[in-house]
């Protein structure tokens, strides 16, 4: 009998790190040796040990706040508990700063133990935002921006940054597209905007901005499922980021221009903070497990539900148990920084291995990072600054792709495998279950491999020139280059799933370069502030990519794996590649204008050229406006002890989205047998010209026109802080590949069409300090928003997408684009139940009597109406609690895989779903697209809970900080809905539309409990 022990691994655990102290050098300045000794003498005499504590208006400690002794260089930050210690002289001025508080200057004495409190700031609102090209003061914001910090970000295990947002901007929402580590997310603002490509926002790293593309290549469909490429932002080590700020509306994203459409998120990594040189070392282990089972039908439930005892074989295995296992994650992050008089600098190293809940995936990742600043010249005249990062991923990836069809997917196997089966036989070979398109879940998993290694590197060297007071040139040189290899190998096997075995090798090699120079001038004349902006951007994206393949290879643990030396053994069956490149040039202009702190007025406009587009649209212009005004600086509510802020603005602008292929405008042809004719009497026949497509010079950008109308405020002396935006957001002149006129020499070719599809909607963020005394502090903050999404004017009747996997299901769709619907709707049968014996009842919408696909009809789509998220922290002495809900209403699912698990499975030797086993279904019914498997996505989840404390260390000069800390992630979910995960997005498309609100059986995700600890020297 079989026996299969699980159990948590160690490895690896070691991580070491090596400590460089320095200790301080002097010289004399005096002439005179005996003055020299003097004031030696005086300094030792005079100099002392300082210690003391920062809190808050309430008496509770602020980490990390700056204390510095006035006029040097030398100074310190608070560990966590507020506390910090510097040596200095009586008579010195320590100068302590803390982001939100008013600055406060203490002279110190004879005493050597302090304590400081710091008075809330209500010019906190004069926070600077990252905005484009640039900074702004948080008051004189006049567009749609969320800005976070480390503080805010989610927690838990976060192989990408993009992950950091989950549930914390609202109208950002964040579905990933498989449970398997460093998976692709799909991330929307404000909606899905197009019908032919996703909807991925720009991402922007320290001014660079990152293309969408793929970084790490793709793997071959082995019959098995291919595995797509991974997120390409898991190149960043979450621990280095300082900040993300998300621009959500026109006139925040305009400055972008053919890129915005999707919105901008920018990030910024970390650098040094004023005082002495920090150390930080962050580890943390975690568990992880699968989040919830599929409920199929158990060894003894099947054996009642089967009519044929052929089908009985003897065992009883819960197969989802053998193909998930408890995984192990381990994660350290190494960090140096520190500030000087000139300039600051930061370097971190970080290494990550984390398993993935199926058998033998995972992903190992290690990052480092330097960050550098200096300045030169009097009053630092010119600053210079250098971003680099460098990052190493392996992964291993398993057979389950969303292409593979019903019968193709490793975890669709291990669900529709009869629970009766075995692992493995009495021979101890794994059990051969002797069926097409069905297959031992754990044979696949055995007789597969596919490993990717991708290396990418990010830098970019930054010059700010002062060229007069207010004017300043700014230079941004940068390169962003990543090579990957993946080596796929199914090795000769017992299915008709390529038995003979093969191997493929697929290379992708991408470069990105960028070269910006802009002018900043700001100046101020009376109530009159301007800050004028305009710069020219260049940047050159460079892909390509080989494959080559091995067919009939040797059986596995023969001579040397294909991987290593491809030519010892089978047939060369096809070599490939490709080289593609494109360009975009760009001129671009800001204006902020403020007039008495009052009233704001913001102007952008961005001129884009791009080689992507036709002739006669090489250029794009992409104009935003926004007003905004500051009512709680108006004499009728100036005096309003309860406001502290109330700001109105609105905006209109347009940007683009040049997410298409290249070259897509011009002609493509090629040789091929079927445009060939025969031009010697030997019947030989020569090879023609076919045009493969057709050219189109008048294709441009897709064009998104966005209005915002928002309220932000504070009050009660910012006890209730947020803000409320309406949004109407509108793409026209979309891309789409649709039938060509008569006579084309191709049936299809692309075009900008007139539909329009239109997302509108309400946001809301609120932010309150609910309790505040002495030991205890409770704060909530709670973002929502709506989304109401149709398709209008589209000039074919309908698009369709979402093709369904599935015996008999070839060439089914189920989303629908169409005027008066949301983009993506779901277009079906309506099931309405069982009749006496079980079979299916569909309604006929035409009364002919007869169930075909002229009775489907279209229903609610996937996006939901609400999105939210709830979050909050409470702090009691030395303890931290942070809770973090998600959430979402309104949406739907069509579940594919209860599809493939239909009753249909008991008449043939596989399982099914405890549900239509228990409904009475007969087990002759046929499988078709209905309602019956649509379900609501609806849910509520507790995404991530952390429980830290904060140890007294004031004792121990060399330790800052320590703080342990216990989380779990993916805690449990309210939901009605029966797959693993309702927060699901497959990333597959049709005809180049994509799918929205298919869950095809893929990867699913994991709930995971961690233990971490942070140290600060």
């Amino acid at each position: 009998m079989y026996y299969k022990i699980k159990h948590l691994k160690s490895k690896k655990i070691i991580f070491g790190l090596s400590f460089l102290f320095f200790a301080p050098m002097g010289h004399a300045t005096n002439n005179s040796i005996e003055e020299e000794k003097f004031e030696n003498l005086k300094y030792v005499s005079l100099q002392q040990t300082i210690s003391g504590t920062v809190t808050d208006d309430k008496g509770m400690p602020l980490p990390d706040a700056s204390v510095i002794i006035a006029g040097t260089n030398k100074g310190t930050t608070t560990n966590f508990n507020g506390e910090f210690s510097i040596e200095a002289n009586q008579g010195d001025i320590l100068v302590i700063t803390y982001v939100g508080f008013k600055k406060n200057e203490f002279t110190i004495g004879t005493e050597t133990n302090v304590s400081i409190q710091l008075e809330t700031d209500s010019a906190s609102l004069d926070e600077i935002v990252l905005i484009g090209y640039g900074t702004q003061n948080k008051k004189d914001l006049t567009g749609s921006v969320s800005q976070l910090s480390p503080e805010d970000f989610k927690k838990g295990i976060n192989t990408s940054p993009d992950n950091l947002l989950q549930g914390k901007v609202a109208g950002v929402r964040v579905v990933q597209s498989s449970g398997e580590p460093g998976a692709g997310l799909d991330v929307s603002i404000r909606g899905i905007g197009s019908i032919r490509s996703g909807s991925t926002p720009l991402f922007v790293v320290d001014g660079v901005p990152l293309s969408n593309e793929n970084v790490s290549a793709a793997g071959p469909d082995f019959g098995l499922g291919n595995s797509s490429a991974k997120n390409p932002l898991n190149f960043l080590n979450t621990a280095d980021i300082a900040s993300i700020t998300v621009l959500k509306d026109a006139s925040a994203a305009a400055i972008y221009g053919s890129r915005g459409s999707n919105g901008v998120v920018l990030i910024t990594t970390k650098k040094g903070k004023t005082g002495d040189a920090t150390i930080t070392l962050d580890s943390y282990a975690s568990v992880s497990q699968v989040i919830s089972k599929i409920d199929v039908l158990s060894a003894d439930e099947y054996r009642n539900a089967i009519s044929d005892p052929v089908y009985d074989h003897g065992g009883s295995t819960d197969w989802q148990d053998e193909l998930f296992r408890n995984a192990i994650t381990q994660n350290h992050n190494f960090s140096y920084a520190k500030k000087t008089d000139s300039g600051n600098y930061y370097a971190s190293l970080s290494y990550m291995d984390q398993e993935g809940i199926i058998e033998t995936s995972g992903l190992e990742r290690t990052t480092a990072r330097l960050n550098t600043e200096e300045s030169f010249f009097d009053n630092k005249r010119l600053k210079v600054k250098l971003n680099l990062t460098a990052s190493q991923i392996n992964e291993t990836g398993v057979p389950n792709g969303a292409d593979a069809g019903s019968d193709g997917q490793l975890v669709m196997h291990a669900l529709m495998a009869n629970p009766t089966r075995t692992v493995f036989d009495e021979d101890g070979d794994y059990t051969n279950f002797n069926m097409n398109a069905h297959y031992n879940p754990m044979y696949l998993l055995h007789i597969y491999d596919d490993k990717t290694e991708t290396l990418r590197v990010l830098g970019n060297f930054e010059a700010s020139f002062r060229i007069i007071d207010g004017l300043n040139y700014k230079f941004n040189l940068a390169i962003d280059r990543s090579n990957s290899e993946r080596n796929s190998t199914i090795y000769p096997n017992v299915t008709d799933r390529t038995p003979t075995g093969a191997y493929v090798q697929n290379n992708l090699e991408s470069q990105s370069s960028l070269i910006e120079h802009y002018l900043t001038y700001n100046f101020q004349h009376n109530n009159h502030k301007f800050d004028v902006l305009g710069g020219f951007s260049y940047q050159e994206f460079d892909f390509s990519g080989t494959s080559f393949s091995i067919s009939n290879i040797d059986e596995m643990g023969t001579g040397v794996a294909p991987e290593y030396n491809p030519g010892y053994s089978g047939e060369q069956s096809g070599v490939s590649g490709y080289a593609q490149k494109n360009e975009l040039q760009s001129y671009f202009g800001r204006l902020n204008y403020n007039f008495s702190d009052k009233y704001l007025l913001t102007a952008s406009v961005r001129a884009d050229g791009s080689t992507r587009f036709g002739d006669n649209n090489k250029y794009g212009y992409f104009p935003s406006f926004a007003m905004g005004w500051s009512l709680d600086k108006e004499n009728f509510l100036q005096n309003k002890e309860y406001i502290n802020q109330l700001k109105l603005r609105t905006s209109w602008g347009q940007t683009g989205n040049q997410e298409v292929q290249n070259k897509i405008t011009q002609a493509s042809y090629s040789q091929a047998a079927s445009g060939g004719y025969y031009l010697y009497d030997d019947y030989g026949l020569v090879n023609g010209i076919v045009v493969n497509r057709t050219a189109n010079p008048d294709l441009k950008w897709e064009v998104v026109t966005q209005f915002d109308l928002g309220l932000d405020f504070s009050l009660w002396d910012n006890k209730l802080y947020g803000s409320l935006d309406y949004y109407n957001k509108t793409t026209t002149d979309a891309i789409l590949n649709i039938p060509s006129e008569p006579l084309s020499p191709t049936s299809t070719v692309w075009k900008n069409i007139e539909g329009e599809i239109v997302n509108k909607g309400f946001e809301f963020s609120l932010g309150s300090q609910l309790v505040k005394t002495d030991n205890f502090s409770w704060d909530m903050n709670i973002n929502g928003a709506t989304l109401d999404n149709e398709i209008k004017n589209l000039p074919v009747s309908e698009l369709y997408s979402g093709s369904i996997a599935g015996p008999g299901l070839s060439g089914v769709s189920a989303n629908i684009y169409k005027n008066g619907y949301e983009a993506g709707s779901f277009y079906m049968l309506k099931h309405l139940g069982f009749d006496g014996d079980g079979n299916d009842i569909f309604e006929d919408t035409n009364d002919d009597g007869i169930i075909n696909s002229d009775d489907r009809q279209i229903f609610e789509g996937a996006l939901p109406n609400f999105t939210f998220g709830i979050n909050t922290n409470l702090d009691y002495k030395r303890w931290n609690l942070n809770l973090a809900f998600i959430g979402q209403t309104g949406g739907y699912l069509v579940n594919n895989t209860n599809l493939a698990l239909n009753i249909n499975n008991l008449a043939s030797d596989r399982n099914v779903l405890s549900e239509f086993y228990e409904s009475g279904a007969n087990p002759q019914n046929t499988p078709q697209l209905s309602t019956l498997y649509m379900e609501k996505s609806d849910f509520i989840r507790l995404n991530n809970i952390q429980l830290g404390y904060n140890f007294d260390v004031q004792n121990i000069n060399w330790i800052n900080g320590l703080n342990l800390y216990v989380s779990a992630q993916n805690v449990f979910t309210i939901t009605n809905y029966s797959g693993y995960d309702p927060l699901i997005n497959s990333p597959r498309s049709s005809g180049g539309n994509q799918s929205i609100g298919i869950d095809y059986t893929t990867y699913p995700s994991s709930r995971s409990y961690l233990i971490g600890a942070t140290l600060k020297l």
